[in-house]
């Protein structure tokens, strides 16, 4: 059991010779979440929230960046302290695993385990669930895992009227894939109430769960983020693909405590296999 796999970086929460820069934030989550919401836009409701986006907006990639890319790019842009909020038009426009990949960073550097996870939102309005990432950290003292979401700034709350506190969200405001998964097969959900826009059903979550549980590994990112290269024909689960989803909504549920997911001997090996679309490399 390994107790302290949280508490240290992945490959792409470590911020490398840039760690210093972390130096000064504030210990607590809602603080630091302040500081990713001073430093980071989203790449869609920065535009919606802030006016005018920036020159170049909408041509940004999406690509998720490890930690340490990213404050390069941030601090070459300004190399002011990251306590310091920049203007919107001058934060490094990201999505929201960005968001939930730099407080991980944030928590990891002060010593609190933490975690990216990858499921579905019930905030951003209408019925749905909307995928996305957030970030998990751990409460010593009460013994449980607390999600924050930092990308939900005082402009999000506003927008959204959220009223709760985005740095120790209710549980039930985000459903990790497994709970999203398990919500579906046992209580009858209807699946088409998750997903990423129009793209719905069980095979979004199967994304899902697969993506959750790399995250889980610290593999932040993997080929499961080609599922917009998904045909028709992909997006229908046989028996053996939902099988292999109840497992790895078993595996995911099992993974509560400080350690990493039993990976059956670990490794990358051991995660998903790639999905039926896309180029795994």
């Amino acid at each position: 059991m390994d107790h302290d796999f949280y508490l240290r970086h992945g490959a792409l929460s470590d911020p490398g010779d840039l760690a210093s820069a972390f130096d000064g934030l504030p210990d607590d989550v809602a603080g630091l979440c302040a500081a990713v919401q001073g430093i980071l836009l989203h790449d869609y409701f920065g535009g919606v929230l802030y006016g005018d986006p920036p020159a170049g907006f909408d041509s940004h990639s999406r690509a998720t960046l490890p930690v340490r890319q990213r404050l390069a790019a941030i601090l070459a842009c300004n190399d002011a302290p990251l306590v310091v909020a920049r203007p919107p038009a001058g934060r490094c426009v990201g999505t929201c695993r960005d968001f939930a990949l730099m407080l991980t960073a944030m928590l990891r550097h002060k010593g609190r385990s933490a975690r990216v996870r990858c499921g579905f939102a019930r905030y951003f309005g209408g019925e749905g669930f909307e995928d996305h990432w957030v970030c998990e950290t751990w409460i010593a003292d009460e013994m449980r895992w607390a999600l924050a979401d930092p990308q939900l700034d005082a402009a999000h709350r506003a927008h959204l009227a959220i009223t709760f506190d985005p740095s120790d969200m209710p549980r039930e405001r985000f459903l990790c894939a497994w709970e999203a998964w398990r919500a579906v097969r046992d209580e009858g959900l209807p699946a088409n109430r998750f997903g990423h826009g129009d793209d719905t059903g069980l095979w979004f979550l199967e994304v899902n769960l697969a993506r959750d549980l790399h995250a889980l590994a610290k593999q932040e990112t993997s080929a499961w983020d080609t599922w917009r290269a998904a045909e028709p024909g992909d997006r229908k689960l046989d028996s053996e693909r939902l099988e292999n989803a109840d497992a790895l909504a078993r595996l995911a549920q099992a993974c509560g405590g400080l350690d990493g997911p039993d990976m059956k001997g670990g490794g990358e090996g051991s995660l998903p296999p790639p999905p039926p679309w896309g180029n795994p490399s």
